[in-house]
């Protein structure tokens, strides 16, 4: 549903504790007017955010916050974008009317903009006021990505708190170290690296305070569940609702501009979304180098390992004394130094079998015997992958008693 009207006189015909989430991205108290035009030239939107002083934006706000806090479910949440220029002032507005302890989270959200800033720091982020309506709210919890300085003990490696409180990695019992469940990641920040709206993005329309799909879908992702209603009562260009759109729940949006109207609902009729290359190239980059080399851990059962060097995996196997990690040598790697980065990764820990598998032989296999002697003795080569698949259980107990 798209509405066109000041939102705090429409709020009013909104239905007490019907919404599961209010995105608001109110004037910014900028005292500015914002002119953008259309990428083909077509047509110019503006946008007033001048006021007579910060007392009438104040009570503009604040008016407008007690309908939401009105219409929100007890166990909704509300998500208030603001920046610099007035954040002080909205977290008190919000603080009055869901309360000190609904506050959950103020988000960053942080950006990278080419600037010709004069004095002082460029501004490179906005400000997101989190509060839920009680403490009741629904919450799912979204995963993000280990730090590529995370160490990979912390990812795979089961822990417990000792005697005096402190955690540990949690011994299997044979002087070894038990191995964890695969992890998700770590659980989302309140400082979201999500990139602005570059000017040949696609989804781009030319408004000037359009915020990216990607923004909106987390805040949707994490307050919501499909099928509930998601509302916006300044919904400008229509992310919001192209959002929910795209991720199956119901939307109202609000808006006193005519043109504002048009293109939300034009954009409902033809939702584009633009893939941010920034996000995704690390992710995808990292899949294409290790296509070849997750299909060969997925062979032989193991647990992929990310961003280490050395190690590309440990196999699942619980009644070994120690996780056994395993490199796969790559295309550029000889035999000697996929051994070298194997052994550099493993020297803090007490692994006491390693293995290689080996997918080219560039090298001759009869230098691994002049290699290292006592340095490489706990490594297995393995360049049959098929057969290691099959005896695998009966060569790891070898390993294990040698």
């Amino acid at each position: 549903m798209v509405i066109h009207g000041d939102c705090l006189i429409e709020l009013k015909n909104i239905t007490d504790k019907s919404v599961d989430l209010v995105y608001l991205d109110p004037p910014f108290f900028t005292q500015k007017k914002q002119n953008l035009k259309t990428r083909d030239n077509s047509k110019e939107y503006s946008f007033d955010d001048t006021w007579d002083n910060i007392n009438k934006y104040r009570t503009y706000i604040q008016d407008r916050l007690v309908e939401c806090r009105r219409v929100l479910k007890d166990t909704g949440s509300i998500f208030l974008h603001c920046d610099k220029s007035a954040a002080h002032q909205l977290r008190v507005a919000l603080d009055e009317i869901f309360g000190t302890g609904n506050f959950q989270s103020e988000i960053v959200w942080s950006y990278k903009r080419w600037s010709n800033a004069k004095k002082g720091l460029l501004n490179s982020h906005q400000i997101i006021l989190f509060y839920s309506k009680t403490d009741d709210f629904k919450f799912n919890t979204i995963y993000d990505e280990y730090s590529p300085t995370t160490n990979i003990d912390q990812i795979f490696q089961k822990r417990m708190r000792d005697q005096n409180g402190k955690t540990k990695y949690k011994e299997s019992g044979n002087g070894g170290y038990e191995l964890t469940k695969e992890k998700k990641g770590v659980p989302l920040s309140d400082v979201w690296e999500i990139p602005y709206l570059n000017p040949k993005a696609m989804e781009r329309v030319g408004y000037p305070t359009q915020k990216p799909i990607l923004l909106l879908e987390r805040i949707i992702k994490i307050s919501t569940d499909e099928n509930d209603l998601v509302l916006d009562p300044f919904c400008g260009s229509g992310t919001t609702l192209v959002a929910a759109k795209f991720l199956n729940r119901k939307y109202i949006g609000i808006d006193n501009s005519r043109d504002a109207i048009e293109l939300t609902k034009n954009r409902l009729e033809n939702p584009i979304k633009s893939e941010s290359h920034l996000l995704q190239n690390g992710k995808d980059a990292y899949r294409n180098q290790k296509k070849e080399v997750v299909n060969i851990l997925n062979k032989i059962d193991a647990v992929p390992v990310q961003r280490n060097r050395g190690i590309d995996g440990f196999l699942r196997i619980d009644n070994l004394m120690v996780p056994i990690p395993i490199k796969v040598q790559r295309e550029s790697e000889t035999i000697s130094e996929a051994m070298d980065n194997l052994m550099k990764s493993c020297q803090r820990n007490k692994y006491a079998k390693k293995i290689l598998i080996k997918t080219h032989t560039r090298q001759n296999q009869l230098l691994f015997d002049t290699l290292g002697g006592q340095q490489y003795r706990d490594i297995i080569i393995v360049d049959d992958i098929e057969g290691f698949r099959k005896n695998k259980n009966e060569l790891l107990t070898q390993m294990r008693k040698s």
